[in-house]
């Protein structure tokens, strides 16, 4: 057990401590409070732990809502023990610290409110949960294999819960997956642990198994889901990519329209276009005299993303990795780009290549400021400047946020 004083927050719902001049990373602690810790791991540089005494509060805690928060339970929130003003200032720091110490941008960052969950609670609607060796479901704790428990899981949406599915009888699974699309079509996706076949209890949703590399097989209902964003039906795959707070896609397209003012007759590109959700906005706006090509590497989504766009001729799908994709098809300019890379981010190679496009607006949407700022860098070295930014807090109670990057050449 160590005492110690908490200082500044840090990237993955943590904040910084020093113990004897080791850096400690410490969960369920605020900046400024004084707490007893207990070390949960530790390595050459620097140690992990878990605050699980408050000696000095900070006026910004708060109760946790959900009594399977805390030390060494449900890892699936980070900051339930803050104010959600709180979470939002605290994801605001680090999105500002990655800004500045990855990409040597100095710029006060706001983080803002996703409308739909004033409270923070009741907007997950897709949740994995784990099935332990009895086939019973929980939620795993942080950084670990171990499963707790749960009787609800207070973010989910309430259309997750309607389901009142079961937490036992999962026999044979290792994960179960329950997902509530906006259209209204629920449905879950079972993964079965190795060589073993599963037991999946009677629901009111298509169902269907992940056999890995062989794809998703439907056993009930249908294979896919419908998503509703400003007046356009969207196709999922069930066990595609979806924005998980109902907020979100609307949010992202109009903060990604209003940064890349897309004019008629342009040339665009979205490159990890998913199913189309920008890509849909995008054809629209520079109509048919202009042309959008979006590119995605998952063969289930490229087929949604086609049938999403097959009203829009000026839009195509292309599959493949980005870099391959723009190589394979010659593209040697864009108008303007469009990209939503999964966490890990661009990466020098697509950055370079994205530049050498030389387009006048480039939007970045990202969900790890890490990797943005890292991006940002390496796109300020090839003549692009950081014209605007916003942060969306997508993900209340998590270290989660949201955001949405404006570059220009400069």
């Amino acid at each position: 057990m160590l005492e110690l004083t908490v200082g500044a927050v840090a990237n993955g719902g943590w904040c910084v401590a020093r113990h004897e001049g080791r850096v400690v990373f410490v969960r369920h602690a605020l900046p400024g409070e004084r707490v007893l810790a207990r070390v949960t791991e530790e390595t050459t540089r620097f140690l992990r732990a878990d605050a699980v005494e408050i000696l000095e509060a900070s006026p910004d805690r708060v109760t946790p809502p959900c009594p399977f928060s805390g030390p060494g339970r449900c890892g699936g929130c980070d900051w339930q023990h803050a104010s959600l003003a709180a979470q939002r200032r605290l994801k605001a720091d680090v999105v500002a610290e990655q800004l500045q110490r990855l990409a040597g941008i100095t710029r006060e960052v706001v983080v803002e409110e996703v409308p739909g969950t004033p409270d923070g609670l009741g907007w997950r609607t897709r949740v994995q949960f784990a099935a332990d060796r009895d086939g019973r479901l929980g939620l795993r704790r942080h950084r670990s294999h171990e499963i707790e428990r749960i009787d609800a899981c207070l973010i989910a949406h309430p259309a997750i819960e309607d389901l009142r599915v079961s937490t036992e009888g999962w026999r044979g699974a290792a994960t179960v997956e329950f997902i509530a699309a906006s259209g209204g079509d629920r449905a879950v996706v079972v993964t079965p642990k190795p060589h073993r076949d599963v037991r999946i209890p009677d629901l009111d949703a298509s169902i269907m198994l992940d056999e890995g590399r062989r794809g998703t097989r439907v056993l009930q209902g249908k294979g896919t889901l419908t998503e509703h964003v400003a007046g356009r039906d969207y196709r999922v795959s069930a066990s595609g990519f979806w924005q998980v707070h109902p907020a979100a896609a609307t949010t992202l397209q109009n903060a990604v329209l209003d940064f890349a003012q897309p004019k008629p007759g342009e040339w665009a590109l979205d490159l990890y276009c998913g199913v189309g959700l920008f890509a849909a906005a995008l054809a629209e706006a520079v109509g048919p005299s202009g042309a959008v090509l979006g590119i995605e590497s998952e063969p289930p989504t490229v087929q949604d993303a086609r049938h999403n766009l097959r009203d829009l001729p000026q839009a195509q799908t292309e599959r493949g990795k980005v870099e391959e994709a723009l190589d394979r098809l010659d593209i040697q300019q864009a108008d303007l780009v469009v990209c939503d890379p999964p966490r890990s981010g661009l990466g020098r190679p697509v950055v370079t290549r994205i530049a050498s496009l030389t387009p006048s607006r480039i939007v970045y949407v990202s969900c790890d400021p890490a990797t943005l700022s890292r991006d940002l860098n390496w796109f300020t070295e090839l003549g692009y400047d950081l014209a605007e930014l916003r942060a969306f807090d997508q993900y209340p109670m998590t270290h989660h946020v949201e955001c949405v990057a404006l570059l220009v050449r400069g």
